[in-house]
């Protein structure tokens, strides 16, 4: 928001607070039906084999839900934007702008913060071997 509105205001912390809600359930929609299904399909496709490491096959999975999540979230956030500010024209240009932005803070939050954290309070909520399916 404060790229796109040019500067960081109360207004635009608000403005941000407000759309988060809704941002939030685009973004578990799209995460949900439509990255995990292209990140799994490409990987397990091309990238991984059955035996390979469980490690592996979490980096690749998660390196491709970033992909697919940043370039969908970058077209909803030009489209917010542009639903704010009724220049629709803009729409495509601040789409490929926001990619790279996107893309440099979404990987490696996801594989040095993100990713590791879950996978160990996941592990430690379900132990391997413990739980019975």
């Amino acid at each position: 928001m404060a790229l796109q509105q040019g500067s960081f205001t109360l207004d635009t912390l608000a403005a941000g607070w407000l759309g988060f809600p809704f941002a939030y359930l685009v973004g578990m929609f799209c995460d949900w039906f439509v990255a995990s299904k292209i990140a799994k399909g490409v990987a397990f496709r091309f990238l991984v084999k059955p035996q390979d490491s469980t490690l592996k096959k979490a980096l690749y999975i998660s390196c491709g839900m970033v992909v697919v999540m940043v370039i969908l979230m970058s077209l909803y956030g030009s489209c917010e934007g542009a639903f704010h500010t009724g220049n629709w024209g803009a729409v495509p240009m601040n789409w490929l702008v926001n990619i790279p932005r996107n893309f440099i803070m979404a990987l490696p939050l996801q594989l040095l913060i993100a990713g590791p954290l879950v996978r160990r309070v996941f592990r430690a909520a379900f132990p391997e071997g413990k739980v019975l399916a």
